[in-house]
């Protein structure tokens, strides 16, 4: 019996090429570009103040431009290639080498894993490094200079992103060898940009001090329209994890999404019941930590466990953002304007260790597809069947990624800005922090509102009764305010 015509290899269509998978590997790929633009782009231009809407939203778009180009010149290889160096621990290594991804005879050949081309490949992982530099962006907004970001982002894409990806997604990383489970970024995406925003927060500074005291979002509905770009760009995030439109990767959409509704929910009622309002900037936290939190173990825990996760991640980076954070100095000190650092580095931490206790053995069989499969199981299915030492085993491999990962971005973010400051400043003097849009880039986002905010400030007095003419009738908490009660 012939195949159709429609299914005969033929040069387009090789035989080791499975055109379901293909296809679903770019439709998941465009939805996670989506989540950074124009999803992230949308976000944080209407989460900041209206002053600071051009330069937030441009950090994101410039990132993801950049990130692309830097991609395929060198970290793609950097990060999936050939091994730069090798350890004596089973023939593992932490960085590829650099090479560029854009010869057709590369490109057209199978990827390294999956049943589709290396070109589906590079530009799948491409869009999961361009939105890590994105979440990075988010610690830094309203007050880092422009050209110390565009200087940042290539050098951080090289030095440190490449260096996770390697050692914990690459069949020859060290960490990947050791076992960790990490299904789609939990460690490399998440704790990554959580720890190194924070960092970079601390070399940078502050925002100015009347915008440390009052940043309120220019416009909380648009707001909603980002995130739920960003929630529903999910479904590809977590979705593409497999690289196969297989049953894993249904499970995956599914979890992500269960534990999301869970968390935003569960924050929800936090702020209800003990901050004494329901507040939409909290809701959309619950919702990033949900999806963060979920991500390492999208495909390898069953349901229940996902919406326990869900009641975790929605309640501990409550705790730590909302009271941890006043108790703390240290955290009171360094201007996290996004709370990257509770909503990845906190929250993408508890997902590496959720997924070390809950991870199913046979949903793992399914995802990983390799002999040895057995060594992934979480430490509550190790206790049920008797390998308690392996389920300890795994425990203690998360934890370790989670050392890495930390460590790794404090030193290599460090360094990056210590060079940067070298050659420009890494904040914006007083007088641009003052301005804001208009003095960065010459450009605002409302321009009406400045025509009227001058108008007010022309005649902010009332001659005739020698008075405030316009006084402020509406009483407003900030973006810190909500997340640092």
């Amino acid at each position: 019996m012939e195949l159709p015509k429609n299914l005969l290899p033929d040069e387009a269509s090789p035989e080791w090429l499975n055109k379901g998978d293909n296809a679903w590997q770019l439709t998941a790929a465009t939805l996670v570009g989506l989540q950074s633009i124009p999803g992230l782009v949308i976000l944080y231009g209407s989460l900041v103040k209206r002053k600071w809407a051009v330069n937030s939203a441009f950090m994101a778009f410039y990132a993801f431009a950049a990130v692309l180009v830097c991609w395929v010149g060198w970290a793609y290889r950097m990060s999936f290639g050939d091994e730069l160096v090798l350890f004596s621990f089973e023939n593992s290594s932490f960085l590829g080498k650099p090479g560029v991804a854009l010869d057709e005879k590369y490109l057209l050949g199978q990827a390294f894993l999956g049943m589709f081309p290396t070109a589906t490949m590079v530009f799948f992982q491409g869009v999961f490094a361009g939105i890590t530099l994105i979440l990075v962006a988010g610690a830094l907004l309203g007050r880092m200079n422009f050209r110390a970001w565009m200087l940042f982002v290539p050098l951080w894409l090289t030095l440190s992103y490449t260096v996770a990806a390697f050692s914990i997604w690459c069949p020859d990383g060290w960490l990947a060898k050791l076992g960790i489970i990490d299904f789609s970024g939990g460690y490399v995406i998440h704790l990554s940009a959580g720890v190194a925003g924070f960092t970079a927060a601390c070399w940078v500074g502050p925002r100015s001090e009347i915008d440390r005291k009052r940043f309120p979002p220019n416009n909380i509905i648009l707001m909603l329209a980002g995130a739920g770009l960003l929630w529903m760009g999910w479904t590809g995030f977590n979705g593409g994890g497999p690289f196969v439109a297989s049953i894993d990767a249904s499970l995956a959409v599914l979890n992500t999404h269960v534990c999301t509704a869970t968390s935003l929910l569960t924050w929800l009622f936090l702020d209800t019941f003990i901050v004494g309002k329901p507040s939409v900037i909290g809701a959309v936290q619950g919702m990033i930590t949900g999806l963060v939190c979920i991500t390492p173990a999208a495909g390898v825990v069953q349901g229940w466990a996902a919406i326990l996760m869900g009641l975790i991640s929605g309640s501990v980076p409550w705790y730590t953002m909302t009271v941890l954070h006043n108790k703390v100095r240290f955290l009171r000190q360094v201007d996290d304007p996004m709370a990257v650092f509770h909503t990845h580095a906190i929250a993408g931490s508890l997902g590496g260790i959720l997924t070390g206790i809950f991870a199913v053995p046979k949903l793992c069989r399914l995802f990983y597809m390799v002999p040895n499969w057995d060594k992934y199981i979480g430490l509550a299915y190790g206790l049920q069947n008797g390998r308690t030492s392996a389920g300890f085993r795994q425990m203690g491999i998360q934890l370790v990624g989670i050392l890495f990962v930390v460590c790794l971005n404090i030193v290599i973010t460090s360094l990056i800005c210590l060079f940067i400051r070298l050659i420009v400043p890494l904040r914006l003097d007083n007088d641009e922090l003052q301005i804001g849009d208009d003095a960065v880039h010459g450009e605002e986002a409302f321009a009406l509102c400045a025509e009227r905010d001058q108008r007010f400030v022309n005649s902010s007095n009332n001659t005739v009764y020698d008075a405030q003419e316009f006084s402020s009738i509406y009483v407003t908490r900030t973006f810190g305010e909500v997340q640092m009660v």
